[in-house]
């Protein structure tokens, strides 16, 4: 009995087999043996009185161990026999199979995965003696990359591309790396299949220019018998002129398609033809005809070779200039193929997206004022991650941000959400506080068996789970259980989380981001009593706030994090700079009905001065903006005075905040 995990070739083996036989590469016992799947589901189907399926696998047995052991049964899931057609009182298929087994009669192989015969096989001792168990262990890379480059020509023929060598290397390495769930070579071999499958889509379907100029010249003509109409000559003329060099370009480049299709498609018949002469040869050295082999191979299979390095000639020759139609599988068409798995962006980059990433301060500062050192050790870990540089056994980053309320701990988490998936609310986000009890803490992995919700899985290990490849936000992290940290242990280290079900949750791709307010009553003594702040003053504080948290949180715990970053408290230069971010929301707001809004520098110093409050950070801002901006404009909109392509200006006067609508220049 073959043993193992889902995709590492279990079937593969037997039908191995099976070739060996037929091309007599067996020891002499094993010549002219036959093997035959036993298919359960045909076995079953139908048997509609009680008796009819015992009787047909009777006959199925009859007719083995008739053969003299000359038949060798297959039987792939063979765990689908214990239990098979065994209801209302009747022996299942197992059974019937058990006397056959203990006497020699019945050779049999059979196929199934560790925990298919942990379930069924264990339990039925005397089912489970008499087959050896043979473990089918995962090939490792350089195996699974021999594996695939085996069977390559049969992908290429069925697809009519070509799969270079890159891909194939790079199919078993990103599935290896990426697709954690899944084992090779299966994983790889999909990869490689899918890839080419998309490419031969591509092939099929018209070139991007082509479809461009197709729809350029629908356009025209619709244009050209609108102005007949108009009877306008001069513009007439200029269109057809037009008109006739997009169709001139059009056939130019329609018939380039066509060529090159021409060519793609001889190659692939050509390398076709030799495969099936190939398997016509060896067929007929199997059966001793001998005169037919030599036509084949030096015939056949020598004229077809030679048409094919022609037109491969001829490829070479018009890759020269700009090709339409791309019949090579790359590497990047696997990496493309893994992205769109999995969400992780593990495609080459553009140049656009390495300018980006190289300026990620700036993008990550137009959400989040200040707090520069936090901005930069995030940065960081998300370039290393791009580059390739990453530890592949620890998550992308681990980052503890400490710091007074309201100073941008989550605010950072959502931006860098914002940048990576274009959605602050992709970010998994784990508030800790629902954590205090001891019982609460087995959600974040599961309830255990036999607890109400074991099926529903953890909240954490399920949402890394579906999405590999996030910003995992656990906020608040101090208002949590003690036993919470020791969860999170392994998260650190070793970047996986076994689930209650055993299943493995891969955090090598997340970004981990811990908030916590641990030390805040000493950052904000600190730095209130400051007359500036200083370099030497950042350190001294960030020292005693490390102290603070080591009576909190465990050793082990505090080392496997990658940064501890200390959040300062907001200057009142940063509160004005985030006023007026805050104020870019209401005109995004506003232009959405209409309604253009601006503030005056004297407007935003005030609005600044009113939410100031070193304890408790920007959140006052908001509360004023929406107390002395929102409340009076959505009055103003609602009586009339502020309607749709209205102006209006806030501005400060006698420590108020007013209101102009410049549309007429008049104060409201």
């Amino acid at each position: 009995m073959l043993v193992g995990e889902p995709g590492v070739g279990k079937t593969a083996i037997a039908e191995g087999l099976a070739h060996r036989i037929v091309a007599g590469d067996v020891p002499e016992n094993l010549k002219d043996k036959q093997i035959f799947s036993l298919d359960m589901g045909a076995l079953i189907a139908g048997a509609k009185y009680k008796g009819e399926f015992e009787e047909r696998l009777k006959a199925v047995i009859k007719e083995v161990t008739e053969s003299s052991g000359d038949i060798v049964l297959f039987i792939d899931e063979i765990h689908t026999l214990v239990g098979a057609g065994g209801g209302q009182g009747a022996m299942d298929a197992a059974n019937i199979l058990k006397p056959a087994l203990a006497r020699g009669e019945l050779r049999a192989i059979g196929a199934t995965t560790l925990d298919e015969y942990q379930k069924y096989f264990e339990k039925d001792k005397a089912l489970e003696r008499r087959f050896q168990r043979v473990l089918v262990d995962e090939p490792d890379t350089e195996s699974a990359i021999s594996i695939l480059r085996g069977i390559k020509d049969k992908y290429e023929t069925h697809h009519k591309v070509r799969i270079m060598d890159e891909a194939i290397i790079g199919a078993v390495e990103l599935s290896q790396r990426y697709i954690t769930n899944r084992f090779l070579p299966d994983k790889a071999i999909d990869l490689m299949d899918e890839a080419a499958a998309k490419l031969r889509m591509e092939i099929n379907s018209k070139p991007e220019e082509l479809d461009v100029l197709d729809r350029k010249i629908m356009q025209l003509e619709i244009e050209i018998e609108a102005i007949k109409r108009e009877n306008d000559e001069t513009k007439l003329k200029a269109l057809r002129s037009e008109l006739a060099n997009f169709k001139e370009s059009r056939n130019e480049i329609n018939a380039q398609w066509v060529n090159e299709k021409d060519i793609v498609d001889a190659i692939q018949n050509a390398k076709s033809d030799i495969e099936n002469y190939k398997q016509q040869a060896e067929r007929a050295e199997r059966d001793g005809d001998y005169g037919q082999v030599a036509e084949l191979r030096y015939g056949k299979i020598k004229d077809a070779q030679e048409e094919l390095d022609k037109l491969q000639k001829e490829v070479a020759h018009n890759d020269t200039g700009k090709s339409l139609i791309q019949e090579e599988v790359t590497y990047d068409d696997i990496a493309e193929v893994i992205a769109k798995w999995t969400g992780i962006p593990v495609t080459k980059m553009l140049q656009s997206e390495r300018d980006k990433l190289l300026k990620l301060e700036d993008e990550l500062h137009k959400r989040v004022v200040g707090q520069q050192e936090a901005i930069i050790a995030v940065s960081d870990a998300v370039r290393r991650s791009r580059a390739g540089l990453q530890d592949q056994k620890k998550p992308v980053g681990s980052f503890l941000f400490l710091g007074t309320t309201g100073v941008g701990k989550t605010e950072l988490a959502k931006a860098l959400a914002d940048y990576l998936f274009n959605d602050e609310n992709s970010m998994t986000r784990i508030d800790m506080s629902e954590y205090q009890e001891r019982h609460s803490v087995s959600r974040l992995v599961g309830a255990p068996p036999g607890y109400v919700g074991y099926d529903e899985g953890g909240q954490l290990t399920e949402a890394v789970r579906r999405k590999p490849y996030s910003v995992v936000l656990l906020d608040e992290i101090e208002k949590a259980h003690p036993d919470t940290f020791n969860i999170l242990l392994q998260v650190l280290d070793e970047g996986r989380l076994t689930d209650n079900k055993g299943r493995v949750a891969d955090f090598k791709n997340t970004i981990i981001i811990m908030t916590s307010n641990m030390g805040a009553d000493l950052i904000q003594d600190r730095f209130q009593n400051a007359s500036s702040v200083t370099e030497s003053l950042l350190e001294e504080t960030k020292k005693e706030v490390l102290v603070a948290l080591k009576q909190r949180v465990r050793p082990e715990f505090i080392n496997r994090i990658d940064d501890i970053v200390m959040f300062t408290p907001l200057t009142k230069n940063e509160i004005q700079q985030i006023v007026s971010l805050q104020l870019k929301g209401v005109t995004k707001m506003l232009a959405l009905q209409g309604i253009t809004i601006d503030a005056t520098p004297a407007a935003i110093e005030l609005l600044a001065v009113q939410g100031y409050d070193p304890q408790y950070g920007a959140r006052p801002v908001k509360r004023v903006i929406q107390k002395n901006v929102l409340n009076e404009l959505s009055k103003q909109i609602l009586s009339g005075e502020i309607s749709t392509e209205s102006i209006v200006l806030i501005d400060a006067f006698e420590s108020q905040i007013v209101f102009r609508n410049e549309t007429d220049a008049v104060e409201v």
